[in-house]
């Protein structure tokens, strides 16, 4: 860990969410690979794609449930437009994670980290109908065992 990361905020509130959004959605309009997907092929209109995620964010990482909407559904439509193989996935998280060490750095940081590869892996498994690599067991970080044991718990009481 270098100093400038010790000197980092932690993601603490909304306004920390906007910034991490506002960033790495910086990264994706100007991407090479995943900006003609988001510019082009969807058309994202950014002044309204950015509240939903700053929504989607806060309600990952503060459970606040201001997100209200399916971010599978919306991707699914993508699949038959273009190319929604893993390295776009991939790619997706590069950004995501260069934008979160840009500028935070702490226990919430490296959650939302997580969070995001869970979604890159739920978006990719769903959006071409393929196994979540997360479910195998191969694949399973302590963590993610620990998680999985609790939703699958959870879901079994319901």
């Amino acid at each position: 860990m270098t100093t400038e990361t010790l000197s980092l905020p932690d993601l603490t509130n909304r306004d920390d969410i906007i910034r991490l959004v506002d960033c790495f959605c910086g990264r994706i309009r100007s991407d090479e690979m995943l900006g003609p997907i988001f510019n082009d092929i969807a058309k994202v209109d950014w002044e309204t794609h950015l509240p939903k995620m700053y929504d989607f964010w806060d309600t990952v990482m503060f459970r606040l449930m201001t997100f209200k909407g399916n971010p599978v559904t919306a991707h699914a439509k993508l699949g038959p437009l273009t190319d929604m193989e893993r390295d776009k996935f991939d790619q997706w998280l590069v950004l995501f994670l260069a934008s979160v060490d840009e500028l935070f750095a702490g226990e919430n940081a490296g959650h939302i980290v997580r969070c995001a590869e869970d979604m890159a892996n739920v978006l990719h498994s769903k959006v071409n109908g393929v196994p979540d690599q997360r479910f195998d067991p191969a694949n399973l970080t302590d963590e993610q065992k620990t998680r999985y044991a609790a939703y699958k718990e959870s879901k079994d009481t319901e």
